[in-house]
């Protein structure tokens, strides 16, 4: 008998969180997308060489934390994401105008699920993105992310209500935490209540900067193994 296939695996990375635990500021709007406050939180990552090339800009520092956000493309072969991430239209769309944050070419060049609970039309992009918008919950898209990755593994992207989502149904498979020496004192917070599913993790790696401390907390093994053997999905 020929054994099967380990599903493609579905990782979170350089998600940034407070000192206090929180994943975006209060009062999320268009002018603040990620909260008052929240873009403070990814100081860290906008400075480093993997993230201007990403967005068509030369240079930016090397190290640590450029390491990091640079994990976050190995082996990725399509994203999921909550449609407070993609933009800041709420309810029924009022028309195809909106096509996210990021302008023609969106950093992603995979296609990117997007939850919601309004149909919308697929929408396509410069590079390689194309958004698909889901409304039949967070396992479809996870099987349809599944089967577009092509074998590759699944990157779950913000915001806090999605992953929260995903980490209490217990399918997040690994996830990577920048945690910004910064206080936000409210917001969404990532981590709060979620009890048994947030004990399903342990801590396979971390490591300080001057501008973030680094955690991998990979989900305990299914099948018995010591976690010391495992290996970070993006390493394989």
């Amino acid at each position: 008998m020929t054994a099967s296939r380990p599903l493609p695996a579905l990782r979170v990375h350089a998600f940034a969180i407070s000192l206090d635990g929180y994943g975006a500021g209060p009062n999320q709007d268009r002018d603040n997308p990620l909260g008052v406050g929240g873009l403070a939180l990814h100081e860290w990552v906008f400075p480093t060489h993997s993230f201007r090339q990403l967005h068509g800009d030369e240079g930016g520092e090397r190290g640590v934390d450029d390491d990091f956000a640079a994990r976050g493309f190995a082996g990725i072969g399509a994203w999921i994401m909550g449609r407070n991430m993609f933009g800041p239209v709420r309810g029924p769309w009022p028309d195809t105008g909106w096509k996210g944050w990021w302008g023609d070419n969106p950093p992603y060049h995979t296609p990117v699920f997007v939850l919601t609970h309004h149909p919308r039309a697929s929408v396509v992009m410069e590079g390689g993105t194309t958004f698909h918008f889901v409304t039949d919950g967070i396992r479809a898209a996870l099987d349809r992310a599944r089967e577009a990755a092509a074998g590759q593994d699944v990157r779950l992207g913000g915001g806090v209500a999605t992953i929260r989502q995903y980490l209490a149904a217990g399918l997040v498979d690994e996830m990577h935490l920048a945690i910004s020496p910064i206080l936000l004192g409210a917001g969404e917070h990532l981590l709060v209540g979620l009890g048994a599913a947030a004990a399903a993790f342990h801590c396979t790696e971390h490591v300080s900067t001057a501008r973030a401390t680094h955690v991998v907390l990979t989900r305990h093994a299914r099948d018995g193994r010591s976690p010391d053997t495992e290996t970070p999905r993006w390493a394989k």
